[in-house]
């Protein structure tokens, strides 16, 4: 057989130019030993930090003794002690769970659990959700094209319905909410029958459609609907979830209980795993052998959470990512009040968001491309989200410091200044 050699896809873009070698709590070190501050933590993954010393001795401990234990097989000791853990920080009464390894897994696992328990069809996601690129959750999915073209046709029995976007409706945040819950209104006398609906799905900030939080008075509106429907709330926290909103879960802000969480990400540090949660009287309706998997519920990935979650309660990282937040938050509104190419900055805890637009309010992709890549430069590795991938968007670790948040935002000041310079 003759020689070759293969390499990644080509559609396999990085965002950064970095090749890391290491990383160390907030920050990655490439090859030659050339320090970054990662505000990118793997898109918001690594919620304690790089490598946190708690999170990795229980990690090769856990593979000094068991690496897989296949959990419709074998039951494994951090399975059930993670499980038992999680009961503490879900909502009341949301006392179930099924664990996968991808936020993609566990909202299709949400899916079909909502269509099961309810014995009805369709569901309901808002204008921006990102829920993943599996086949149903990417029909779930409307943040960008790129996730949906070429591959139709779709799953059937997806309604989208606008979201609360206020910088994009040119409204205030009452009124996009008052907006965009009479537009759900409509969708139900005009698309989808409420005895027809399974469930909504919603992000408590929107992730890859631009990074905008949900406004706490959506959320209860839709808890409302959903009680008086019967149908169910699925809150997406694959991103919001694990302290990084200032919250626990970002539907905290609202004082809502969700019918269904989904977790990822932050979960464990690194790792993958990924659960859905729900009461037991829900859970129980799932049809039998509808929940499985080869590597759900890792032993190594269970026990890097329940370091994680002994990191966050023990370092305080849920207050952490409320005050830094909001340090971040004003520290980039600064910047913005000085460059009008920017024509918002929002967020909800460590996750913040920097719009650029042109004068005329159309979105400016080149400048925050061009702004992205000089902070890259610079040693600030940051992501770009959005539709039209005009966000510039900031995900430190949450353990990151006062000193840390200032150094990004001085940093970020000069990328901004340079790329809007004439």
């Amino acid at each position: 057989m003759a020689e070759q050699s293969a390499e990644l896809s080509p559609l396999l873009k990085q965002a950064t130019p970095v090749l890391a070698a290491r990383g160390e709590g907030v920050y990655i070190y490439d090859e030659d030993d050339r320090r970054y501050l990662d505000f990118t933590a793997g898109i918001g993954v690594t919620s304690t930090g790089h490598c946190h010393p708690r999170v990795v001795e229980a990690a090769q401990r856990q593979v000094a003794t068991l690496i897989h234990g296949q959990y419709t097989t074998v039951m494994h000791r951090p399975l059930l002690a993670l499980t038992e853990r999680l009961g503490g920080v879900l909502p009341r009464g949301v006392d179930r769970l099924f664990f996968v390894n991808s936020g993609s897994e566990a909202v299709e696992a949400a899916l079909r659990l909502a269509r099961q328990a309810t014995g009805r069809q369709n569901a309901i996601v808002f204008q921006g959700s990102f829920h993943g690129r599996t086949m149903a959750a990417a029909s779930l999915t409307t943040s960008g094209v790129k996730i949906r073209a070429g591959i139709g046709p779709l799953m059937p029995g997806v309604v989208v319905s606008p979201f609360p976007y206020a910088y994009r409706l040119g409204m205030s945040e009452d009124a996009a909410v008052e907006y965009a819950l009479r537009e759900l209104d409509y969708q139900f006398a005009t698309v989808t029958s409420p005895q027809d609906t399974a469930a909504v799905f919603i992000e408590p900030v929107l992730g890859e459609g631009g990074y905008v939080p949900v406004p706490p008075a959506f959320l209860r509106g839709l808890r409302e609907r959903a009680d008086r429907h019967g149908f169910l709330l699925v809150a997406d926290e694959v991103q919001t979830g694990f302290g990084r909103t200032g919250r626990f879960w970002g539907h905290d802000h609202a004082g809502i209980t969700p019918d269904i969480v989904i977790t990822a990400k932050g979960l464990a540090s690194g790792f993958p795993l990924s659960a859905i949660a729900a009461p037991s009287a829900l859970m129980e309706k799932a049809w039998p052998g509808s929940q499985g998997g080869t590597y759900g519920g890792n032993a190594v990935s269970c026990a890097a959470a329940l370091a994680t979650l002994d990191v966050i309660e023990e370092e305080g990282l849920v207050d952490n990512a409320r005050v830094m937040g909001e340090r971040l938050l004003a520290g980039l509104r600064g910047v913005a009040a000085e460059h009008s190419g920017i024509g918002d900055v929002r967020g909800l805890g460590l996750m913040v968001g920097n719009e650029f637009t042109t004068a005329d309010g159309r979105p400016d992709t080149d400048t925050a491309a061009r702004a992205h890549r000089i902070a890259a430069d610079k040693g600030l590795l940051l992501l770009t989200c959005g539709p039209h991938g005009n966000v510039v968007r900031m995900i430190p670790p949450l353990i990151v410091t006062a000193d840390q948040v200032d150094s990004a935002v001085a940093v970020w000041s000069e990328a901004v200044k340079e790329a809007t310079a004439d």
